[in-house]
């Protein structure tokens, strides 16, 4: 008997790169207030230190590193060289509304990280050559999202503190550099992360392959090509699909303290009574992370027992608050302008709803030390010229004034 996709998919990001080129350094941005300007390619300058919590501002910075390998991706980007799309960074598109709408006292901005063209959501036409499914699998393979992350972290965040970082990125992985800097100033035990997202982010690539080799042989609807030479025999690598797992390994979050909310590829309950060893271990890593103390809320629970996620939440007692949001929450049902939009998410309100039981606990005295938006798809984000309607980036800046300034969403 075939097995259902469910069980398997879309926390199957394949991950693979080839070998890293250096970006140039972050830069600080000079805008305040309304007036925008180009952002500085310079090294960041030191911060004057804070001598009271009330003096932390939210620092935006960006980074539109973007090494998905999948061929749907690939052709994307094939399509929009000549057809005149040119954003490519949410970073300015999520900023033009903080400008315009929250008090230039409370935030700053240093700009985005420079990334080599052909790893940016949008290349130019002269890096049609690299833009294979080869070379994205061997940057991946060789750890090219870890080193993004640990530079990201090392001249940015480590810029930052004590001042509040807030990153506007495509590729999750992201998040773990900059949750792993923050852990050299505050303490794993006193950290909750809570992250939103459809995915799990926490599948080593052996199992994963394993649960995929199945399907294909048993499922005669797979969507998996046997003969793709990239999923088979896939190193283990730092990168979206991965990242929460190496938080846990390194113990950078007790697991106790994180809340993965949102999911849509926890198994089905069937897949649990396969016997096949390739199944048992797949489903036994999301029982795994429940065992260990890990809150996984998945999209059926909200929707089914929407009052679950206000008393789950309402356990945290930690002092310190980290929010990662995976736009792809939403995706196909409150947004459309992310990369992995095979899971139907949930709704704005219901995103709001949950944002504001976050702002809940940091009005009771837990202090938000960070918070990323990520997974951002560029190429079909908006309100752009391209997708006028869709609300992606709205939605982004919505989530930035409710959680960092306590401010209710626009329309």
């Amino acid at each position: 008997m075939g097995t259902d996709p469910a069980i398997l998919a879309s926390g199957v990001c394949r991950i693979f790169e080839r070998p890293i080129i250096s970006p140039l350094p972050l830069a600080r941005e000079a805008a305040r207030g309304n007036t925008p300007r180009r952002p500085l390619m310079a090294v960041l300058r030191q911060k004057e230190p804070v001598s009271d919590i009330n003096e932390k501002k939210v620092v935006f910075f960006g980074c539109p590193l973007d090494s998905d390998e999948r061929d749907e991706s690939v052709q994307e980007k094939l399509s929009c060289m000549g057809a005149g799309q040119t954003g490519d960074d949410p970073y300015p598109c999520v900023m033009a509304f903080i400008r315009k709408e929250v008090d230039p006292l409370l935030w700053e901005e240093i700009g985005s990280l420079e990334v080599p063209e052909w790893l940016r959501p949008v290349p130019p036409a002269t890096e049609k050559g690299h833009l294979t499914a080869e070379n994205f699998v061997a940057f991946i393979d060789n750890d090219g999202c870890r080193s993004f992350a640990e530079m990201l972290a090392e001249h940015v965040v480590g810029e930052i503190y004590p001042h509040i970082p807030c990153m506007l990125a495509v590729d999750h992985s992201l998040t773990g550099g900059v949750f792993e800097k923050l852990m050299t100033h505050y303490r794993p035990e006193d950290t909750s992360l809570v992250i939103l997202d459809s995915h799990t982010d926490a599948l080593p690539a052996a199992i994963v392959s394993g649960a995929i080799q199945y399907d294909m042989e048993t499922n005669p609807h797979s969507v998996y090509d046997p003969f793709d030479p990239f999923l088979k025999n896939r190193p283990e690598s730092y990168n979206a699909s991965s990242f929460v797992r190496r938080l846990l390994e390194a113990g950078l979050v007790a697991p106790s303290n994180l809340y993965i909310i949102g999911i849509s590829d926890y198994p089905p309950k069937r897949s649990f009574r396969i016997k096949d060893e390739r199944i048992q271990r797949y489903a036994g890593l999301y029982s795994g992370l429940k065992k260990c103390g890990v809150t996984l809320i998945t999209k059926t629970d909200l929707l089914s027992s929407p009052s679950k996620i206000r008393s789950i939440l309402g356990r945290i007692q930690t002092p310190h608050l980290y929010v990662s949001i995976d736009m792809d929450v939403g995706a196909g049902n409150a947004l459309d302008g992310v990369r992995f939009r095979n899971w139907q998410g949930l709704n704005e309100k219901q995103i709001y709803g949950i944002a504001g039981l976050m702002r809940e606990i940091l009005s009771r005295g837990t202090d938000l030390i960070g918070m990323d938006l990520t997974e951002f798809n560029p190429r079909r984000a908006g309100p752009s010229p391209f997708f006028p309607d869709d609300r992606t980036y709205r939605i982004a800046a919505n989530l930035i004034r409710k959680l960092c300034f306590g401010l209710d969403e626009k329309p």
